[in-house]
């Protein structure tokens, strides 16, 4: 019996605990599943990102904890933290931050909680509340079996039912608490970061205004104690208050950052959006670089390369130094079938981009794409040069393992392979590729302690495994 019970007692917690998680960061949950959240990357996004926070972390003393910007593929308006070393952001809050002041603020208040150490200290409440819930169960056990000694109608066995119910809620409150306090802390901390940058607080303030306006209705007569966040009114208010304490309340966004900002959108509009709606958001009628960005990229996308192509060298005529023009017109002309031609554009894209591992895939795909095998080559030196700066691109290990088979380096091949699909999450299919490499490598070489290592790499949380 004291088996069943502990089993039952460990599904309890279980289903407590991912509440509590699901509470605190939804995406967070969401990674567990299969291959995790879907990822976006583009160097000129994640560059502008980078920028946008490389202040606010140096502020809060994490400048030296190679903290990542990762950008997650889902358009809804989110932003968090996961595991102490990166901040998840939605391409959704990107293009709906029409200042960087926006979206900066909501990066400082991220911030706030790598600084706080909010995630390891989250652990250890829910740890704590695991004991505390096991303790009363099992106290409410005791009292069941003893009312059941005493007879069916005993005040015991009622006290020991309430006792199993009453503990769950009871955590539950203290943990929703405590995550309103951090969220709380977050905010201060965030402020805290943008003033000692010289920035303004008002984006993060405008930000979670327009949220919390949108929220009103649906919190109206909710139980503040049963919410993961403060109750609207409250924190908005709070934050008000602090951010307009700032000296730099009033400071406005520099227009050339304003202006990568909204080619940055731009551009996340064009790919991720459909036409029409890209159409809606930038008419023809709207003759800035951002709209005919956005145009550019949306014509090519659809079909029509030749008008695309126009429209891309326009830009380039008018921005000749832009890397991301560059790399535009070389992915559409990889994309519409024309790799030898996308060739040039995408070399020029790497030189001025100073050598960006991304588009450097891009570069050495355009190589491999061409069949041609006086390309491989450079196809795999520029390829090699790229995974070692840009390690979880499984991209590039895919082109780099073709450009091996090209050349007839199997074992290369195999390895690249497993590198890839150990990154894609499918551990199984990376074991077996690099059980195959093993066996065309010599022993002890480089290659085949690479491949002994993914061998012997157990699975990450969420993989595929055997």
């Amino acid at each position: 019996m004291l088996r069943i019970t502990l089993r039952k007692i460990s599904l309890k917690l279980t289903a407590l605990t991912t509440a509590v998680a699901l509470a605190v960061a939804p995406m967070a949950a969401l990674a567990q599943e299969n291959k995790g959240p879907p990822v976006l990357r583009d160097t000129e996004t994640e560059q502008l990102l980078r920028e946008y926070t490389r202040p606010i972390l140096r502020a809060a003393g994490l400048e030296k904890q190679n903290i990542q910007m990762v950008i997650i593929n889902q358009s809804v308006f989110n932003a968090f933290v996961a595991d102490g070393r990166r901040i998840f952001v939605n391409y959704g809050a990107i293009l709906q931050s029409e200042t960087p002041n926006q979206i900066i603020g909501v990066m400082a208040h991220e911030t706030g909680h790598l600084a706080g150490g909010h995630l390891a200290k989250m652990r250890e409440q829910i740890a704590q509340a695991q004991t505390q819930m096991i303790i009363a169960m099992l106290l409410g056990a005791g009292a069941m079996v003893a009312g059941a000694q005493g007879g069916s109608n005993s005040g015991l066995a009622n006290a020991g039912a309430a006792m199993f119910s009453a503990p769950g809620e009871m955590i539950r409150r203290n943990l929703l608490s405590y995550v309103r306090q951090q969220e709380e802390n977050a905010d201060k901390a965030g402020v805290k970061f943008l003033t000692a940058t010289g920035q303004s607080a008002r984006g993060m303030y405008e930000t979670f205004k327009r949220f919390t306006d949108e929220s009103l209705f649906a919190a109206r007569g909710s139980d503040p104690y049963v919410q993961s966040h403060p109750m609207p009114s409250q924190r908005v208010a709070a934050l008000e208050e602090l951010a307009r304490s700032s000296p730099y309340w009033d400071k406005k966004d520099d227009p050339a950052l304003q202006l990568r900002h909204d080619m940055v959108r731009a551009k996340i509009s064009a790919f991720m959006e459909r036409q029409d709606t890209v159409y809606r958001r930038y008419p023809l009628s709207n003759n800035s670089l951002p709209a005919r960005y956005a145009h550019a990229i949306a014509t090519y996308r659809h079909g029509d390369l030749r008008s695309a192509l126009a429209q891309i060298d326009a830009l380039i005529q008018q921005q000749p130094n832009n890397p991301y023009f560059h790399e535009v017109r070389g992915q559409a002309l990889l994309e519409g079938g024309k790799p030898q031609e996308a060739i040039a554009p995408l070399r020029k894209a790497v030189a001025l981009s100073n050598n960006a591992p991304l588009i450097e895939m891009l570069l050495g795909q355009a190589l491999v794409a061409t069949g041609n095998n006086a390309y491989t080559d450079e196809a795999i030196a520029i390829l090699r040069a790229a995974v070692a700066r840009e390690t979880e691109a499984p991209i590039g290990y895919m082109q780099l393992a073709m450009a091996y088979g090209r050349k007839g380096d199997y074992a290369q091949a195999d390895l690249a392979s497993a590198q890839a699909a150990y990154l894609r999450g499918d551990s199984k299919t990376a074991r077996d590729l690099a059980s195959r490499a093993k066996t065309r490598f010599a022993i002890g070489t480089p290659g085949w302690v690479k491949a002994d290592d993914i061998v012997n790499t157990k699975p990450l949380p969420g993989q595929k495994g055997n």
